[in-house]
């Protein structure tokens, strides 16, 4: 969960979001490099006195920085494609859930189960109790087992949604007529939170997800008792 003033991302919860955040510091670290060095020749060139100015040829010069962006894009690039190609890996999942976005609110149908389905709507503000948090909350959490490879369907049955968790790195269009899936796993437990993340219309900040993240045992005492 995100708390006030805070810069980075949410703590990783699962091995993509790990992944995301090295990429993220490998990434901003050769920003910084290149920024720094920038700024440094700019410097130089306001107080240094410029001699040569004359100079018409430089191929040394120009094989260097035609070279050199090359390799630190290639720097970039590798490690973004392999998890570009990490995240739409299915490897035999476990469970698999399958979410429609509506106007405002989200529905879940555990495929695995013969009725194990439920909508989930943002609890109001009026309705709170202590501790909940406001805009976040909902009347039926999301509840899967942990340490397990689990796949999300997800669709949408009126306009275009974004099914999001970010503790998790998911973020996933939610498209009428079309069925994009992805997939999670917690390495821990825990409430998860996300949100529509798509211009959808007037209440589009107004669709919370919440993720329950248990241990297989209290799973399936949930799914017994919901069905």
């Amino acid at each position: 969960m995100a708390y006030p003033m805070q810069l980075g991302f949410q703590d990783a919860t699962s091995p993509i979001m790990e992944e995301l955040l090295h990429f993220h510091d490998h990434t901003l670290m050769i920003v910084f490099l290149i920024s720094s060095l920038v700024l440094y020749i700019i410097a130089l060139m306001l107080t240094t006195k410029l001699t040569h100015v004359n100079t018409m040829d430089a191929q040394e010069v120009e094989t260097i920085w035609t070279i050199m962006p090359a390799i630190i894009l290639i720097t970039i690039a590798l490690p973004s494609l392999r998890i570009l190609y990490m995240m739409d890996e299915i490897n035999n999942p476990s469970l698999t859930v399958k979410t429609m976005g509506h106007q405002w609110y989200w529905s879940y149908e555990y495929t695995d189960y013969e009725d194990l389905t439920f909508d989930s709507y943002m609890i109001p503000t009026s309705e709170l109790k202590p501790g909940e948090l406001r805009l976040l909350e909902v009347d039926n959490r999301v509840v899967l087992p942990m340490e397990m490879t689990i796949r999300m369907l997800i669709s949408s049955e009126d306009v275009l949604h974004s099914w999001a968790v970010p503790s998790l790195g998911l973020k996933t269009d939610a498209i009428p007529g079309r069925l994009n899936q992805t997939t999670l796993m917690s390495t821990r437990p825990g409430l998860f939170y996300g949100q529509c993340s798509e211009i959808c219309g007037s209440n589009h900040s107004f669709m919370p997800i919440v993720l329950e993240l248990v241990p297989l045992e209290y799973f399936e005492k949930w799914s017994a008792s919901m069905l």
